[in-house]
């Protein structure tokens, strides 16, 4: 890490020397400069401005002692945002199948975090999955997802056991708490992860779409322990039940003052229940090949047809034709379908990364270069206004007979 030091002594002129920076960095406050968040650390500043003005210092990190973290942790969803019954959420088996595959090349054990109220009986589900031991905080004060209390759980957490990773689900409460830890901790954290992998050093190797989805970027964390990362639900493989139990659960107390928040959750009301694209078996997707909105009720139709639900691009939720939940790709939802059937859609990057673990990948476009053929099974290249229709004929024939 570097910084800059601004030695308002040496500087006559404040606005001459702001002037110096193109990023608009330099800002003036309280008859001062001050070095704001544009800063490029491209040192015009310390080269064109008066002697000793401005001096840019290049930190230095100690290393750490990696062999005093052990161990790939995973974070146990199972209360509030979308399981607010209390059901663990499905994202925690698959973070456990990535745990147990990271853990194995570096000879490391897996562990589990789990707290709330009253959950004696749910951890025991999590002893048929392979995992070495669970760490359980089963309080009263925890009943509800508060994030002061939960935060203070998770550091004492790491601080008692100092894992050397952890994996938390990409869900409404991880999207909380795991920057909450991070930041509590001073370490580093990439969010919505596609691929992890693991150094023999225990570095843990991060890659997430970036910059629009143009490149793939890995990121390490080397000088910082733990290394946190979070992973979007259905992008990982949950491993198989096990009949038989195995591993140990471990109940842990903390600190009553610890658990202070000053919010107070008075009660949580249920959502209707509804279908959403994450669940769905069969998914047929509109694309910006889908000329007017009223030609989406004809996908609709194909989608009833199959027994399946409708989704989008990010173009048409923009467009405001279907609703923003309906969207796949890396500003929408992550599906894992048995079957999704594209139309018009023509492949960027951010929308693949959202569904290229389909089982089975169809796509229609009259592109034969469109990159959605890359990572199709079959591809129909034609008009989707002349191959949907005869489809949905032969959907309704086969019906029929």
């Amino acid at each position: 890490m570097a910084k800059l030091i601004i030695n308002q002594s040496k500087i006559d002129n404040i606005k001459e020397f702001i002037n110096i920076c193109p990023f608009g960095a330099l800002e003036e406050a309280e008859g001062e400069v001050r070095v704001n968040a544009a800063c490029k650390m491209c040192k015009l500043c310390v080269k064109k401005g008066p002697e000793g003005a401005a001096t840019y210092v290049e930190e230095t990190v100690e290393a750490i002692d990696k062999s005093l973290w052990k161990g790939i942790a995973i974070y146990v969803e199972h209360i509030d945002g979308e399981h607010i019954d209390g059901d663990i959420h499905p994202v925690t088996y698959e973070l456990i199948g990535k745990a147990k595959e990271l853990a194995k090349k570096i000879h490391h054990p897996v562990y589990a975090i789990m707290m709330g109220s009253n959950i004696k009986d749910k951890c025991e589900e999590l002893l048929h999955y392979g995992i070495d031991k669970i760490f359980v905080y089963d309080i009263n004060e925890l009943d509800r997802f508060k994030i002061e209390p939960y935060t203070a759980v998770f550091k004492d957490f790491i601080e008692n056991i100092k894992p050397t990773a952890i994996l938390v689900g990409a869900t409404t409460v991880g999207r909380q708490l795991a920057p909450r830890v991070a930041a509590r901790l001073r370490t580093g954290l990439t969010a919505d992860c596609t691929i992890l992998d693991m150094n023999e050093d225990t570095d843990l190797i991060q890659i997430r779409p970036a910059f629009g989805g143009n490149i793939m970027a890995q990121i390490l964390t080397p000088n910082h322990r733990p290394q946190m990362a979070t992973v979007r639900y259905k992008v990982m493989d949950a491993p198989k039940r096990e009949k038989e139990k195995s591993g140990e659960i471990l109940f842990c107390n903390i600190d009553s003052k610890l658990l202070k928040t000053n919010v107070e959750v008075l009660d949580i009301i249920k959502k209707e229940k509804e279908q959403f694209i994450e669940g769905a078996d069969v998914l047929v997707v509109a694309g910006r090949g889908v000329k007017k909105e009223e030609d989406i009720a004809m996908l609709a139709e194909l989608a009833d047809l199959l027994g399946g639900q409708l989704a989008c691009t990010r173009p048409m939720a923009e467009s405001g034709w279907m609703e923003a939940k309906r969207q796949i790709g890396l500003s929408g939802r992550t599906v894992r379908p048995k079957l999704i059937i594209t139309c018009g859609v023509s492949g960027a990057i951010q929308f693949v990364a959202g569904m290229d673990h389909s089982e089975h990948i169809i796509a229609i476009n009259k592109d034969e270069k469109a990159p959605i053929f890359k990572v199709a099974n079959d591809c129909l290249v034609g008009d989707l206004y002349e191959i949907i229709p005869d489809l949905i004929e032969k959907l309704k024939a086969s019906k029929g007979a």
